[in-house]
């Protein structure tokens, strides 16, 4: 794990960033709040209210700056997404139905408002 503080959201490095950072501080590279619990060395989303530190209050929002005292920026908080799987999924459907359609079906005589009256208007017959 590197040392080295990023943004939570983007990757970016927070060099430019003072410490401690504020409860306004924002990523210059992507805008995200960093004063946030994604942020934090405490954040666990496998613990209750996803906090470690057992008397903070309770933030509902964990992607919002908050007033939390304990907060503790944690290098190397940001993790990439796998978006392996999705290709995956994406890849078996091409498969599975085929192609996108590129062009729309065109009525045969080629003019789609004579084969719209056809279709509402057919020719009558002698009475």
């Amino acid at each position: 794990m590197s040392d080295v503080l990023v943004c939570w959201k983007c990757g970016a490095p927070l060099d430019d960033q003072p410490l401690p950072l504020g409860r306004l501080a924002e990523c210059g590279a992507c805008g995200a709040q960093l004063h946030v619990c994604r942020l934090c060395t405490f954040f666990d989303p496998g613990v209750s209210q996803s906090c470690r530190e057992p008397v903070a209050d309770a933030v509902s929002d964990k992607q919002r700056s908050n007033f939390c005292g304990y907060f503790l920026p944690r290098p190397g908080a940001y993790r990439a997404r796998d978006n392996g799987a999705a290709r995956a999924d994406a890849a078996q459907l091409e498969a599975l139905f085929g192609g996108a359609k590129t062009s729309a079906p065109k009525p045969e005589d080629g003019d789609p408002r004579s084969e719209l009256d056809r279709l509402f208007d057919p020719p009558r017959g002698k009475d």
